[in-house]
């Protein structure tokens, strides 16, 4: 009768079972079912109890929370061990009698074994879900038994089940393995089955142990619930968190003297059982991401704001919409459970909006950085977000279809918004009506309330936001927008984590407080969820469109969606796992009287929170890549740009990438890097190997130096610039790759030091992304096949036939015409990825070469030249030809400039 098979959460069969009165004997096992422990593992109890017994001067100062924990498993197997014919059950006394003799001193072995007793009294937890089972089994007369394999007597056991939430327990008859003398797997359960005198079909028996709860008392006839805590996909959250399942070493895990790891463990796992079986295995990766993953962080958070405002007399947050309905229904139930008078409301805010309305609009500079804000807008589309008309301005018409994709066309845009006074004056009307929409949005919604309500000794009103964080924007032009509007009111911001980019906010004067990092601190926390927040902010959006502005009468207006109903049912199912763990924990925090630990001060609780959130975004599995690696990303300020979190451009290089390269991505080439590595076994089992500090980074690096892919560009005016350099790196399969992105808006061509040292090196492709043409259009190019190789130019390098060229020096390049390619003069911006293997070569160049085909060598110099001159002259005439053959020449006398 398992949640599998019934097709239902785990007790509703028991409820119905008793209801109906189609058993007699209700029997559950106690610990990890009645009752729980607030630690990951048992034995984690022990490192406590160490802590406690040498501040207590019972234990030596030598004596770590770790090796006292080692000392109390080995004592408890040394007296098992000791029994002989009597069987392997021992008791509390028997385990403190094997602890080494003098370590203690002279205290009896009752107070050593009272002092374990009290912490397990205080580190367990009664099941409120079991708790509801004892209630309805009592209400129908059905006898309630506890069995057990446990070392505790019948009155430890008794002084452990004294809690308000069972009732009294005088009745309930137990049955303990040390007493006994046999384990629930060798012959306990049929001495429960004959001093009940029932029959076994008359029992139905809860409990968490596969074999001990389920297989032998199933094999006996008695019906069984297997009440299952951690199961493999939740084992393996677990080991990517290197706990609770990474020996100790020297270090306990971080765990409080009093409350342990606060129950986030058992919790978790019980969350991510709670809900109903799911359709697909799809949703049911969504329900354990939201139940077991974000979940407890966001349940933190939510009670770290509530706390914040409390604490502070704030009675209002605001949490910025899309994210804001999510966070303001859980920063809700926080306060509701905590008795904390404090309310959240979403409110209509975002980057896009706050920017614009916050936008100088005579500050040339502003103006540019506005524009740059969006990801390859075209010269129409900026125009469109300041709601201006191409005819507005009349000396851009010719480049209305010009993507901004470098800092000279955002120069030419912003000084033609800024230099005439006519335009300037356009922007600042639409600036400021865009502003004035959303002062009038905010005060409809009571956020600006507190300008009519100063604060202590006559400070401006606050306006607290509660957002993820990262950088802080919405706060800080929040606060610009107020105060070129004159609204004394001041902003302040609760985040999840704020990264390095948040100390304009600080510069500004503005408090921002986070929660698991702050202005880029803890740095591992802070690095890894700043690098990859797509996800997180993805599983927390509304189901709406994105801000783009708001009406005449201050209500918002949205943009179209691109979610599919997939993945709208994918990320209302991750919401859902949120909301039940936060409900799970509220149960208990109702239910302790004020006496349940709180997630809102720095310590264990919140770093085990912290590490919760970089395992999940440093290592996603491989269920959660192919999810949510489907996932879009809308780009918004703008711009109608769709991707996926699975960068489709990306996949076809995965078997060249090693975890290195990964870390060399920016935020356009992939939104989580993480996630790449997850799609495939090896990469990702490099991955983690790093992780957990198995192997080192630099192991991939060839022959263990490093060494670097450099590319030089050439401009129209034949100056080569300093080049950009990547990391070479041979991953797993003997492959090598390298991305390099550069923008300057008169590109002719660039050379290429693929190897970064004397290698034969074999390409199997490269591609060039490129903006090229009059208007800027996107263009991919691609070199893959021998006939792209052969009329390439060689410096220092040769090419071998193929798609093989053997490189001699360290500057060895080889030359791609990206313009000619493209059939334009120059291109403005490009982004090259290298797909390659390379055989390294001797650095001193002693080494014998490959041996050249030198009639194949003549017919490609000549191939290069034929194809040179006719793309010069079919671009630039005769002029044309005359300045390619002036460049040759140069090259010749060795000036490449």
């Amino acid at each position: 009768m398992t949640k599998q098979e019934s097709g239902s959460p785990l007790l509703e069969d028991v409820h119905r079972v008793i209801a109906d009165r189609a058993c007699s004997v209700l029997s559950l096992d106690i610990f990890d079912t009645v009752l729980w422990r607030r630690v990951p593992r048992p034995t984690d109890a022990f490192a406590l109890l160490g802590s406690r017994l040498r501040d207590a001067g019972l234990c030596p100062a030598w004596v770590t929370d770790a090796t006292f924990r080692r000392m109390r498993i080995a004592a408890e197997d040394a007296a098992r061990r000791g029994r002989d014919a009597l069987g392997t059950e021992v008791s509390l006394f028997d385990i403190w009698r094997a602890m080494p003799a003098g370590i203690f001193g002279s205290a009896p072995i009752e107070q050593l074994a009272g002092a374990e007793l009290r912490l397990e009294r205080e580190l367990t937890v009664v099941d409120l879900d079991v708790a509801e089972l004892v209630k309805a089994a009592r209400k129908q007369d059905v006898q309630v038994v506890l069995v057990s394999d446990t070392y505790f007597t019948e009155d430890q056991l008794a002084h452990l089940l004294d809690r308000p939430e069972l009732g009294p327990m005088e009745d309930v008859r137990i049955f303990r393995s040390n007493q006994h003398g046999v384990a629930k797997a060798s012959g306990l359960w049929e001495i429960v089955l004959r001093d009940l005198g029932r029959g076994p079909e008359q029992v139905v028996h809860v409990g968490d142990h596969e074999v001990a709860d389920h297989e032998v008392p199933s094999e006996l006839g008695i019906r069984t619930v297997h009440y299952r805590r951690i199961d493999a996909p939740y084992l393996d959250v677990l080991k990517r968190e290197r706990e609770p399942v990474k020996p100790f070493g020297d270090h306990a895990p971080d765990l409080d003297d009093r409350h342990g790891d606060f129950g986030l463990t058992s919790l978790r796992a019980k969350a991510v059982h709670s809900g109903v079986p799911f359709t697909t295995s799809a949703l049911d990766v969504a329900w354990r991401y939201g139940a077991g993953v974000l979940g407890p962080v966001l349940t933190g958070f939510a009670e770290w704001a509530a706390a914040k405002a409390h604490e502070a007399g704030t009675r209002r947050l605001w949490c910025s919409m899309r994210e804001g309905e999510l966070l303001s229904r859980l920063i809700n139930e926080a306060a509701r459970a905590r008795g904390w008078d404090v309310e959240a409301r979403p409110v209509w805010l975002s980057r896009f909006v706050t920017s614009l309305a916050g936008l100088d609009p005579h500050d040339t500079d502003a103006v540019h950085g506005f524009i740059r804000t969006g990801y390859r807008l075209t010269v129409r589309q900026a125009l469109s977000v300041l709601e201006l008309h191409p005819g507005d301005v009349p000396g851009l018409a010719t480049e209305l279809d010009t993507i901004i994709d470098n800092g000279d066309i955002a120069d030419r845009v912003a000084r033609a918004l800024t230099e005439m006074p006519h335009l300037c004056n356009r922007l600042a009307v639409t600036v400021t009506a865009a502003r004035e929409r959303m002062i009038r949005s905010l005060r409809n919604a009571g956020a600006l309330d507190a300008a009519a309500v100063p604060g202590r000794d006559g400070a401006p009103g606050e306006l607290t936001l509660v957002d993820l964080g990262w950088g802080g924007t919405i706060q800080l032009q929040l606060a610009k927008a107020l105060e070129i509007a004159r609204i004394d009111v001041r902003v302040s911001g609760l985040y999840l984590a704020t990264g390095s980019r948040a100390e304009r906010v600080y510069l500004a004067g503005l408090r921002a407080e986070g929660y698991l990092a702050q202005a880029g601190h803890p740095e591992h926390v802070a690095s890894a969820v700043t690098r990859s927040p797509e996800i997180v902010e993805q599983c927390v959006s509304a189901l709406c469109g994105s801000l783009l502005g708001f009406t005449e009468d201050g209500e918002p207006v949205l943009g179209e969606t691109s979610d599919t109903p997939t993945q709208n049912a994918e990320r209302r199912t991750v919401q859902d796992g949120v909301l039940a763990f936060q409900h799970l924990w509220n149960r208990y925090v109702t239910a302790a009287g004020g006496d349940w630990p709180d997630l809102t001060r720095p310590g264990p609780g919140r770093d085990r929170l912290a590490r919760t959130l970089v395992a999940a975004l440093r290592s996603p599995t491989a269920d959660e890549a192919a999810v949510f690696g489907n996932w879009t990303h809308e780009d918004n300020f703008g711009s109608s740009l769709v991707t996926t979190l699975m960068p489709a451009d990306l996949k076809p290089a995965v078997p060249y990438l090693s975890p290195g390269d990964l870390d060399d991505l920016h935020m356009r080439d992939s939104f989580w890097p993480a996630l790449i590595a997850a799609s495939d076994t090896g990469l990702g089992a490099m991955a983690r190997a790093i992780a957990d500090d198995a192997i080192d980074a630099e192991a991939f690096d060839p022959a263990g130096e490093p060494y670097e892919t450099r590319l030089r560009y050439r401009t129209a005016d034949d100056r080569w610039h300093d080049p950009i350099r990547r990391r070479v790196r041979i991953n797993h399969n003997g492959l090598s790759f390298a991305r390099i992105a550069f923008e300057h808006h008169d590109t002719v061509d660039i050379s290429l030091a693929i190897p970064g040292r004397p290698a034969i090196v074999r390409v199997d492709w490269i591609e060039a992304v490129v903006i090229a043409g009059g208007r800027r259009r996107e263009q991919v190019l691609r070199w893959d096949r021998p006939e792209d190789f052969v009329g390439l130019h060689y410096a220092d390098c040769r090419y071998l036939g193929g798609n093989l060229m053997e490189f001699d020096t360290s500057y060895a390049a080889v030359w791609l015409p990206l313009a000619r390619r493209a059939g334009t003069p120059v291109v403005s911006s490009a982004q090259i990825t290298v797909a390659f293997a390379m055989l390294p070569q001797s650095m001193t160049g002693m080494a014998p070469r490959m041996p050249v085909d030198r009639r194949a060598e003549r017919s490609a110099r000549a191939a290069r030249l034929t194809e040179r001159f006719r793309e010069e002259y079919r671009t630039a005439g005769v002029k044309g030809v005359a300045a390619g053959a002036g460049r040759v020449a140069r090259r010749k006398l060795g000036d490449t400039r």
